[in-house]
């Protein structure tokens, strides 16, 4: 935000902040009783892929990137397996969770076509 980096530029960069900002919304639906397990798991998840992407843009070495985004990629996953439950326990509908289904899937992409371009591929 301050520094004006070019990684704000970066569509998986803005894919991964929409992806988190809609998470968070979902997260208001969600039961108490979900507080402190997977509430607190969505949360953390949907900011770690923004934060590795940050992180693996920062670094120089193609190897340290890669993992970053590797990470990253790892997170939405796990974002997609916490819906999976979410949908499961009847905490939300299909139709509510269209739009991070689309955003869950772009990011995922973008990210994958970043690691392969780090592989030189």
């Amino acid at each position: 935000m301050f520094l004006n980096l070019n990684h704000y530029k970066l569509d998986v960069y803005k894919s991964a902040r929409e992806l988190r900002s809609e998470c968070y919304k979902i997260l208001l639906q969600l039961p108490k009783c979900e507080k402190f397990n997977l509430t607190d798991q969505i949360r953390r998840a949907s900011t770690s892929v923004v934060l590795n992407i940050t992180e693996g843009c920062s670094r120089k070495s193609e190897l340290e990137r890669k993992r970053y985004f590797e990470i990253a990629r790892g997170s939405v996953i796990e974002l997609d397996s916490c819906f999976d439950i979410v949908m499961e326990s009847n905490y939300a509908k299909a139709e509510d969770l269209d739009n991070i289904g689309k955003l869950v899937k772009t990011t995922f992409i973008l990210l994958s076509g970043m690691i392969k371009k780090v592989n030189g591929e």
